[in-house]
């Protein structure tokens, strides 16, 4: 999906900060109710089953761009699990207006049914040369936007394979299942000759990807 969500690669947002955290969790969660928002999507996901962690994220994509501005990386979460939870019938709206004292705004509803994965193909072998599928779709999608129709290099396959993220992040719990794949882009092939030098690695289901033929 397209969206406000999708800003990595983009160009004049400034440097972005980042550090290395600790194997304490205290880096990571700034506020101690953070982990256990984050614990509580978990717990629903997979304890009880009622949706996956590529729905989750799709529901992080479903929010109004405002939303999304306006709220931290937990908070969003926060949000979609309450929303799916809603979708879910676990919960309900007025349930969560009650407990908050006011209208608790969900993630938007979905416009999408998802898509199925590209299958029945030979897989692609490391130092193959590949080209991200130039595709805009509407709905849940884990490739990101700047590398789409650009060419790359296969640095590593998984040994294990993953539902689709397209199909499963809108319910569909019969998503084929795929390896990901490493894929080695140089800087300037992504961004143009202003670029510094260098090599970028995205790691891409096999489905975002088609192999490059031979001059």
């Amino acid at each position: 999906m397209d969206g406000f969500h999708d800003l990595g690669g983009f160009q004049g947002f400034g440097k972005v900060a980042h550090r290395i955290d600790t194997l304490s969790y205290t880096p990571v969660f700034k506020e101690d109710w953070e982990h256990l928002a984050y614990s509580l999507m978990f717990v629903a996901s997979d304890h009880l089953g009622l949706f996956s962690i590529d729905e989750a994220r799709h529901a992080v994509e479903r929010l109004d761009v405002r939303q999304h501005v306006g709220t931290t990386y937990y908070e969003r979460y926060v949000i979609a699990t309450a929303s799916l939870l809603v979708e879910a019938q676990a919960i309900t709206q007025e349930a969560l207006d009650e407990a908050l004292g006011s209208p608790f705004k969900l993630a938007n509803p979905p416009h999408s049914k998802g898509r199925v994965a590209i299958t029945n193909r030979p897989p692609f072998e490391v130092g193959q040369r590949v080209r991200v599928r130039d595709e805009r779709f509407a709905g849940h999608v884990r490739c990101p936007a700047y590398v789409r129709g650009k060419e790359g290099v296969v640095l590593h396959r998984t040994r294990e394979r993953w539902p689709f993220p397209d199909s499963i992040g809108h319910g569909d719990r019969s998503a084929a299942l795929q390896p990901t794949y490493h894929v080695q882009f140089e800087v300037r092939d992504l961004w143009g000759e202003a670029a510094d030098d260098g090599r970028v690695v995205v790691d891409l289901f096999e489905s975002y990807l088609d192999p490059v033929q031979p001059a």
